[in-house]
């Protein structure tokens, strides 16, 4: 996955740039006239709306990537917050406007999703596809194309680490007829090198033969993985077995990749073992977790501060996962480092 690209929006003049950045992926990704026409209006009403409706000071921002063939934007920002029900209604404006902007976002995007707390600010998630499949009418719910199946519901964001234009983190979801991989490496220190290290951690996970990973063992991967790190400078690596039929989850990891398993009434913090995979590393081990139903997993580079909560933000675990990702990345994100959050949850529909 490609890091995103963080604009902020201090000036209305910024807006434009997020929108050339996102308009230079639409035409790296084949997009049509009408598609790229539609991101366009979709980066411009989000950028807008944090212009006019937040402010500078803010830490307004808009997030732009490209993931699975289509472009995500994220805007977070932490002002006042905002009914998001209510500002999806067409004629609802608390700005002076007609009020149709962010409904006609939902109704232009791929996927939408979007969470606001009083005094906390919003993250809203939108992605953007080429051709006819824009326009899902359930948009909030709706899954993405090749990042899920009926099993699982997974999105991530990644930002370099600042003056970078590369990411050291990296992350990725093999999936498998019977179950599902999930891996964040996080390549020592930062720029190309570390890029190097973590993009050949994720090569190696998609090309790992089957005897390599009896059971879908975790911890045979990464043991796979050691030696043919060697040519980089290696990596922290967390890589997690998902398998729909099992209410638990694999895990392995050296390094300091954090996981977490978070409900309504828990929070669980995973282990991962001392080490970094292709320098040195004792004997990896999966470690089985009980994954409750409607709990969340998230698994984060240490570009994120490790003692966060979200028990002050009732709601936000049932959001779209790409908004949880952008919440607990604007609210933690250490700012001098690479950082990576992913997030997964079972898909119920």
């Amino acid at each position: 996955m490609r890091p995103h690209q963080r604009f902020p929006i201090e000036d209305v003049s910024q807006v434009g740039e997020a929108r050339r950045a996102a308009n230079g992926l639409a035409l790296e990704l084949g997009f049509d006239e009408a598609a790229a026409g539609r991101l366009a209006l979709i980066v411009t009403e989000l950028g807008t709306n944090l212009h006019r409706h937040v402010g500078p000071g803010r830490q307004c921002a808009l997030l732009v990537a490209s993931v699975d063939d289509e472009i995500e934007i994220l805007s977070l920002d932490l002002g006042d917050g905002m009914d998001v029900a209510r500002c999806l209604q067409d004629g609802y404006s608390t700005g002076g406007s007609s009020g149709t902007g962010l409904g006609a976002v939902r109704r232009m995007a791929r996927r939408f999703g979007a969470f606001s707390a009083p005094g906390r600010g919003t993250v809203i998630a939108v992605r953007a596809a080429a051709g006819t499949k824009h326009g899902s009418p359930t948009a909030p719910s709706a899954a993405p194309s090749s990042a899920t199946s009926p099993a699982f519901d997974v999105a991530g964001v990644t930002l370099p680490a600042p003056g970078e234009t590369v990411s050291g983190d990296a992350w990725t979801v093999r999936v498998l007829p019977d179950h599902w991989l999930l891996l964040v490496a996080d390549g020592l220190g930062h720029g190309v090198a570390a890029a190097e290290a973590s993009d050949r951690m994720v090569e190696l996970l998609h090309q790992a033969p089957p005897a390599a990973s009896p059971a879908g063992s975790p911890a045979a991967i990464l043991d796979y993985a050691h030696e043919r790190l060697r040519a980089t400078r290696g990596a922290a690596v967390t890589l997690a077995r998902m398998d729909a039929a099992q209410p638990q989850l694999l895990f392995a990891g050296a390094g300091n990749v954090s996981g977490r398993l978070i409900s309504g009434v828990s929070d669980r913090t995973l282990m991962a073992q001392h080490g970094t995979l292709g320098l040195q590393v004792r004997r990896l081990q999966d470690i089985p977790y009980d994954w409750p139903p409607h709990a969340v997993f998230i698994l984060h580079s240490d570009g994120i501060q490790t003692r966060w909560k979200l028990d002050d933000t009732p709601g936000l675990l049932q959001s779209d996962p790409a908004v949880i990702a952008g919440w607990i990345l604007r609210d933690h994100c250490r700012g001098r480092d690479d950082a990576t959050v992913v997030v997964a949850r079972r898909s119920f529909s």
